[in-house]
């Protein structure tokens, strides 16, 4: 009677008179948790537009330049579940914190985005937990050093912005070329599979935690981790368990990308007048 397909709603009733019910039988206190945390989200792909550059220069130009001249290093997608098999948010954690320390800016979607909030990370005064120079664009543009862009079904969101930094200029001809990683760190369900293939398809470096459907010294294995970067210049699958070896790995690839473009030297800071301002106009 309890689970009926034709009656849905008398089923969900009977659950909560149930659960209401049987809450006194509990024997250990309840405690909930007091601490609050504020997160600013929903950083879609048309508000970054025009948090950059504002209502009449709506514009990626500011990140690529940003990501040119070294102050940003690149960016890391961070996303997906928070898995059961693994320290309640340490891994998100832990991971993000290196990055936005390294000066890579996150970019954030799905149920993690509530361990990252807790954490802190999802507010512009979160800019001293990262490098000098994330952190100097952060605090001018007045935005947090990880963003939010929506529920693990906005992932798209994060592809459209990488054919964005494309499209803009000055950062390679395709994603496969871009400063960029992805990661999910503890994903828990094949839905990430198929999501993070994509990702490996368009070209990003993706990575995952906790476990992989895969077994290792197979063709098979080989092709996913090794040969759609190598023979066909797409993305790539890799894994780790510990945050901070993830982190390494996905810098490692930033730089790697940074160097191909010509980018990973120190260019020095060049002010420029309204003269020079004119001329990027025309």
């Amino acid at each position: 009677m309890l689970f009926n397909d034709l009656k849905p709603s008398e089923c969900t009733d009977e659950l909560v008179i149930r659960a209401i019910t049987r809450f006194k039988n509990r024997k250990h206190p309840i405690e909930i948790p007091r601490n609050k945390a504020v997160g600013i989200h929903g950083f879609s792909h048309e508000y970054i537009n025009y948090m950059l550059g504002g209502t009449f220069r709506s514009s990626y130009t500011p990140l690529n330049d940003n990501i040119i001249n070294g102050r940003i290093r690149g960016v890391a997608g961070v996303v997906g579940c928070t898995n059961p098999r693994v320290k309640q948010d340490w891994v998100h954690v832990e991971l993000v914190k290196e990055l936005i320390k390294n000066d890579v800016l996150v970019v954030q979607t799905g149920c993690s985005q509530i361990s990252l909030a807790n954490a802190g990370l999802l507010t512009p005064e979160a800019s001293h937990l990262a490098g000098p120079g994330l952190a100097e664009v952060c605090e001018t543009v007045g935005m947090p050093p990880v963003l939010g862009l929506g529920s693990c079904v906005d992932n798209s969101r994060i592809l459209i912005a990488c054919a964005e930094m494309v499209k803009t200029g000055g950062l390679g001809e395709s994603i496969a070329d871009l400063p960029v990683a992805g990661a999910a760190p503890e994903y828990m369900s094949e839905k990430a599979i198929s999501i993070g293939h994509y990702f490996v398809a368009s070209g990003v470096y993706t990575i995952f935690g906790v476990t992989f459907p895969t077994v290792k010294n197979t063709k098979f294995h080989k092709l996913l981790f090794e040969d759609f970067e190598e023979k066909y210049g797409l993305g790539r699958w890799d894994f780790a368990l510990d945050p901070y070896d993830m982190a390494k790995k996905m810098i490692a690839h930033i730089d790697k990308k940074r160097k191909a473009l010509g980018i990973d030297k120190t260019r020095e800071r060049v002010m420029m007048d309204f003269a020079d301002r004119q001329a990027i106009e025309g």
